[in-house]
């Protein structure tokens, strides 16, 4: 159902059964896919909304990124199947540097959150209220960031990550951990959240070993590194590989023996 108030331009593709509440706008090259809903007084514009998501009051999806270098270039947004958008939230379209921001399936971006543009957001992340996520952010599978984050842009947040509330991220953090603090520490191992995914304790294991060798040896990350790449664990694989793509350099431990 589409309320009568509601303003759909005429390139605007809706599928059936899209509800769309009271005095929502769905701008030019708009995509709203099977089964979401639209509530009142929300704003979309250049994006592609996937099946059965949930878009709440007041949220902005598509409007132009937040950067001077941009210049109107043809570009959007992509929400992925499943995904819940609460109140208030921002999802900037993309510049001509990636040309979309992406958001996962099966998301739940909360209250007054932030993504600015040309991020990616993995599959069943949860970005918490009021949290700010800069352009060209990376943030993978299942990571939970909580309330009141800042990332910096171009930052790399690997996949089942929790970043505890009020934290500042301006360097990569690694993939199966928690960090907290003004400058984001790492403070341990992510095991509620690895625990809840089912990993099996042996692959666990392997994880806090990997950590223990990085973050609690005395070798230097490249000697670690070279243990590491013996592993056959795909944890730990996911964990090196991150570190070698790393740009930004990665978070570490408040006290740390690695050089």
């Amino acid at each position: 159902m589409i309320h009568q108030t509601a303003i759909i331009d005429k390139n605007a593709m809706i599928e059936d059964n899209v509800e769309i509440g009271p005095y929502t706008v769905v701008g030019p090259e708009s995509v709203i896919k099977s089964g979401t809903k639209i509530h009142g007084q929300s704003v979309i514009e250049y994006a592609e909304i996937g099946n059965n998501c949930e878009i709440f009051n007041f949220s902005s999806i598509g409007k132009r990124p937040q950067d001077l270098k941009y210049q109107g270039e043809k570009t959007k947004v992509i929400v992925g199947d499943g995904t819940t958008v609460r109140e208030c939230v921002t999802l900037n379209r993309g510049t001509a540097a990636a040309g979309q921001t992406i958001v996962g399936k099966n998301c739940l971006l909360m209250s007054c959150a932030h993504v600015a543009h040309d991020c990616i957001i993995g599959d069943g992340a949860i970005i918490g209220y009021s949290t700010g996520i800069a352009g060209h952010v990376e943030i993978g599978d299942y990571a939970i960031l909580s309330a009141s984050i800042g990332v910096h842009q171009f930052c790399k947040i690997g996949k089942s990550v929790m970043v505890g509330a009020g934290a500042m991220i301006n360097m990569d953090v690694i993939p199966y951990v928690t960090v907290h603090g003004d400058r984001a520490v790492l403070v341990g191992l992510n095991l509620i959240g690895l625990k809840r995914k089912k990993i099996k304790l042996s692959e666990i294991e392997d994880i806090k070993s990997a950590y223990k060798i990085l973050f609690m040896s005395k070798l230097t990350l490249e000697e670690a590194m070279s243990k590491l790449d013996k592993s056959r664990s795909p944890y730990v694989e996911d964990i090196t590989t991150f570190i070698k793509n790393s740009q930004r350099g990665i978070t570490r431990p408040a006290k740390t023996m690695v050089g």
